[in-house]
């Protein structure tokens, strides 16, 4: 069997007819940037997330960007944020010319640890940039508190988020901006690159409408060096195709990630991921990550029961991790599992090179060794999940 970590087959076939119309209409209409398509979704979505603006843009990346430029951080400034994320998060801050100040994470959630962030603040500190990370929300009540009380704003990291929820509200809705991808592997994806800033600051949003078409708020007037990043019509027909499906798709995730946590919670070395949040608290799980605890490197594989050769693997890979181990041996059963991410941003190349002195990391160095993300989307069988977590059982059993 062959079980990929994501998978479109099954939801072209739902809505591929859809999608196509939707399409052709635009490249019929010769309405290529903006139009009728933009200001659908835009309005669409900011009514999901319950703002007054939604603004599209070219992707997640450039959402971090104009929202920190929005918000006139830049040079000097500090944005605390963690390193256990996707390289754009701290990527977007640098570009802007400001600093990331990497805080640690709840080794539990994989979200920041909100105890440590207090001591992180420094005159120089301009905002907190909170990743809601697999679609886990962050403890926003804790952010908005810290944030007041020491003059921050506050921009959500949604790009794994669409559809979670913090006390009732959509996350994204809860700082002053928010930040969303529509990355194809995304809860709700694009069929390329797209992203959206959010927010219910009516000057705010006049802004970065403005950075996002080269600081143009009325045609060939330019007020700012801004960018060309907007979302195309294509791209927006796509969306508000797929934005009818996504509470079902959604539903359909948290469904599959409820019985991972059955399945497997009972396997040594082998963590499953907390979603207890409490109520009017909604995880959308755009990634369900285990992680695997093991340290031992030199146990006897044992062979028997199982219908390959563990030893084969386990010789290629002498001075890997326990989690490689795994990962390369549902590999060879054809079930394909992704890492996120195995280095941090703080021990990447590109910021060695800042010379910048970080803080304890510990957990986020721990999780870097440790995670694995197991496939999850709306169209995972039962079948398909069961082969998946037997084979774990079995390898995890033979190893240990």
């Amino acid at each position: 069997m062959q079980v990929p970590s994501f998978s479109l087959k099954d939801q072209l076939s739902e809505i591929g007819v859809d999608l196509s119309s939707a399409i052709l209409k635009v490249v019929e209409s010769g309405h290529y940037i903006g139009g009728l398509e933009v200001d659908k979704f835009e309005k669409s979505f900011a009514k999901i997330i319950g703002v007054s603006h939604a603004i599209g843009c070219n992707s997640g990346t450039d959402a971090l960007i104009l929202a920190l430029r929005a918000l006139n951080i830049g040079h000097g400034d500090e944005v605390l944020t963690p390193s256990f994320s996707f390289f754009a998060t701290a990527e977007a801050i640098s570009n802007v010319g400001a600093k990331p100040i990497f805080i640690d994470v709840d080794i539990e959630n994989y979200l920041l640890d909100l105890n440590l962030i207090k001591e992180a603040i420094t005159p120089a500190t301009k905002a907190i940039l909170p990743v809601h990370l697999f679609g886990y929300p962050v403890n926003m009540d804790e952010i908005l508190a810290l944030a007041k009380e020491n003059n921050l704003r506050v921009i959500e990291d949604c790009a794994q988020a669409v559809g979670s929820i913090w006390r009732g509200k959509p996350v994204g809705s809860i700082g002053d901006i928010g930040c969303f991808s529509f990355f194809p592997t995304k809860n709700l994806g694009a069929i390329g690159d797209g992203g959206a800033v959010v927010t219910n600051d009516s000057q705010l949003a006049a802004r970065i409408r403005e950075l996002a078409v080269h600081g143009m708020p009325t045609r060939y007037f330019h007020t700012d060096l801004g960018y060309n990043s907007r979302l195309d019509a294509i791209q927006a027909a796509v969306l508000n195709v797929k934005l009818a499906f996504l509470p079902k798709w959604i539903n359909k995730r948290q469904k599959i990630a409820k019985r991972y946590q059955v399945l497997l919670k009972d396997i040594p070395s082998l963590e499953v991921p907390s979603d207890s949040l409490g109520d009017n608290n909604v995880h959308s799980w755009n990634q369900f990550v285990i992680r695997l605890k093991s340290s031992s490197q030199n146990k006897q594989i044992s062979k028997e029961n199982l219908k390959f050769d563990l030893k084969k693997i386990y010789d290629q890979l002498p001075n890997s991790s326990f989690r490689d181990y795994v990962k390369e041996s549902l590999l060879a059963l054809g079930i394909n599992t992704i890492i996120y991410y195995p280095i941090p941003i703080h021990l990447q190349p590109a910021y060695a090179k800042l010379n910048y002195k970080y803080p304890c990391l510990k957990n986020t160095e721990i999780l870097c060794s440790q995670v694995l993300s197991l496939p999850i989307f709306p169209e995972l069988t039962e079948k398909e999940q069961d082969y998946i977590v037997n084979h774990i059982r079995d390898l995890i059993q033979s190893y240990l």
